[in-house]
This record gives structure tokens, C-alpha cells and sequence, in this order.
């Protein structure tokens, strides 16, 4: 599937959707829209709520994160460690129950629960004539950062296709909800990279994510807050090819006012240096810089050291 038909097609209403084996996601999505009848205040706690409950009953998700939390942290007891856990499947589950405001809040009300830092770097490098790579992180706000961007700019992101299809078409259609004004985009694995670099070369913002762990395959191993990670070294390639800039962000949840704030961080420096081994490092790091401006709402519920070098056990049990 192309980048234009997953645009197109996806975002697109099939009746084939109202067959009977998707009554139970309706009824679902109907039970979750009760969600923007209420306060934010009140989501927020029933969200921290089921938080805690997830947590004490999900062990194998509870392991994960604090297995991933004493690896990257080993400085902290693990009374400290459990503690955070608990924080985690609070934001965590708080932020699943935000997604209405992407779904179904007008524009004015999103951006009510969005405040923005460093965008002007966009403008500033475009003016310049370079390309833009925004370097995202898998955490909590990672979908408000998305739309932060695509309100007002032509933006590009990838998107991994749901098995439900109308769980992939909600979700989908909320990615692609602001940005189709400005002709966003979406792209799946199976597109490849030529159209994502046609699409950079254009004038599209590339939102970027590059911190998850894909196999040993055309990996590097690089440290990742010191343990060596499973890293895709595709990023400097790629900034090389369109001769961009790569700008980190971070989306992280204010609880104290009730908003979404968005970083764009500075750009990397020296980057690509050429050296595939080399740019993974740097891009490592600036993924944990962006971290840690709320490291508990970055998703430690995925293994991003499953793939270990030669000669490794699993650090999962």
C-alpha cells in the first residue's frame, strides 16, 4: 500500500466496518466517548485508577517495566524502582484515556491542552532550505507531539496498522484528523523508505521514531542509558539522503495544569557523521535527553532489550 492510498483509503468510512464481529469495539468506543462528558480532573483519576489496577494485575506488563527501569536506573533502590512502576501504569493509562481529545474535541480545545516550545526551529531551518526530521520518543504524549506538529505543518508519520479494523480506522483517522489540511501523511513499514524520502525532499516534516527494538537484522548494538540495544541505524542515512536536520521531541503530560507540553529540542550535533555505529550512539543519546524530561511517562511497558548481543541471555523472564 502506498503512502497516498494508506492516506486515502484508511481514513476513508467502509459499512464493512458495521459487520456484527465489530459490535463489541463500538460498544466499546460508545463506553470510552462518556469520556468527554466529564472533567478532565475526573479522567485523570479514573485513569491513575486503572492504572494501579492494570499494574497489579497484568505482572507479565508490571515485569517488563521493572525489569527496563532497573536497567536503565540501577542508581535507585528497587522500593524506588516499584514505586515508579506504579507511576508509569498511571501515566500510562491516564494518556490512553486523553486519546477522546485527539478523536473528538474541536481544534480550539485541542490546542488548549497543548503548549508548544522550540517550534520556531522548524521555520528557522526551512527558511534555510534544509529538511526537517522530528525525532519522537515511544512515551505517553507521543500522539499529542504527533499533532502538535500536523496542526501546522505538512507532516509525514508512521503509523503500524491495528488488526482490528476499526480500532486501526479510529486510530488512523485521528492521526490524519488535523493534518489532512495541510496535506499530512501516514506510512506503514511496507511502504519502504523511498516514498518517505520523496515525501522529506518535498517540504514534508518527518516525525520519526527510532527507539523501538526490531530484531538483530541490519541492527547495530549501541548503549541505550548504558545497556548495549538493538539499534536500526537508518536515521543518518536517512537525514543524509534528504539533507535534513534532526530536531528530539518530547510530549509530556502536565497533571498539574492539565496539558500536554511539546519540546522541540535543538538539533543533533554533527549529524550524520557517515558512520552508521557512530550516528546510532548520537541518536541514543538524544533520545534519552528527551526522556528524561519525564522519564516515568516514557513506555517502559516495551522490550526494548529483547535482542541481545552474541553470547547474552534474555533480561525478560
Amino acid at each position: 500500500m502506498s503512502i497516498k492510498e494508506s492516506n486515502t483509503e484508511r481514513y476513508r468510512f467502509r459499512l464493512a466496518l458495521l459487520y456484527p464481529r465489530y459490535w463489541l469495539t463500538w460498544i466499546g468506543l460508545g463506553i470510552y466517548f462518556i469520556f468527554t462528558l466529564l472533567p478532565i480532573s475526573v479522567v485523570d483519576r479514573a485513569g491513575a485508577g486503572i492504572g494501579n489496577i492494570a499494574a497489579r494485575k497484568n505482572k507479565k506488563r508490571f515485569n517488563i517495566v521493572k525489569t527496563n527501569l532497573t536497567l536503565c536506573f540501577p542508581e535507585k533502590e528497587q522500593g524506588e524502582i516499584e514505586a515508579m512502576v506504579y507511576e508509569h501504569f498511571q501515566a500510562q493509562f491516564r494518556s490512553l484515556l486523553h486519546y477522546y481529545i485527539l478523536w473528538w474535541r474541536p481544534l480550539s480545545s485541542v490546542r488548549k491542552r497543548l503548549h508548544t516550545s522550540g517550534f520556531e526551529q522548524i521555520d528557522q531551518y526551512q527558511e534555510k532550505g534544509k529538511k526537517v526530521i522530528v525525532l519522537l520518543t515511544h512515551n505517553v504524549g507521543l500522539d499529542f507531539a504527533a499533532a502538535s506538529i500536523s496542526m501546522d505543518y505538512k507532516a509525514i508519520a508512521p503509523y503500524k496498522q491495528m488488526r482490528n479494523p476499526v480500532a486501526d480506522w479510529m486510530i488512523a483517522n485521528g492521526r490524519l484528523r488535523f493534518g489532512k489540511w495541510f496535506g499530512g501523511k501516514l506510512f506503514t513499514r511496507d511502504d519502504g523508505l523511498r516514498p518517505i524520502i520523496r515525501e522529506t525532499r518535498a517540504g514534508h516534516v518527518l516525525i520519526y521514531l527510532a527507539d523501538e527494538d526490531l530484531g538483530e537484522k541490519n541492527s547495530v548494538f549501541v548503549p541505550f542509558f548504558g545497556v548495549q540495544k538493538a539499534t536500526i541505524p537508518v536515521l543518518g542515512r536517512l537525514t543524509k539522503s534528504c539533507d535534513a536536520v534532526v530536531l528530539p521531541c518530547v510530549g509530556c503530560y502536565d497533571l498539574e495544569k492539565r496539558r500536554y507540553s511539546v519540546r522541540l529540542l535543538p538539533a543533533i550535533n554533527n549529524f550524520p557523521s557517515g558512520d552508521d555505529v557512530l550516528d546510532s550512539v548520537s541518536m541514543n543519546k538524544a533520545i534519552e535527553a528527551a526522556i528524561m524530561h519525564c522519564p516515568i511517562q516514557y513506555l517502559w511497558t516495551l522490550r526494548y532489550f529483547q535482542t541481545r548481543p552474541p553470547g547474552e541471555v534474555s533480561v525478560y523472564e
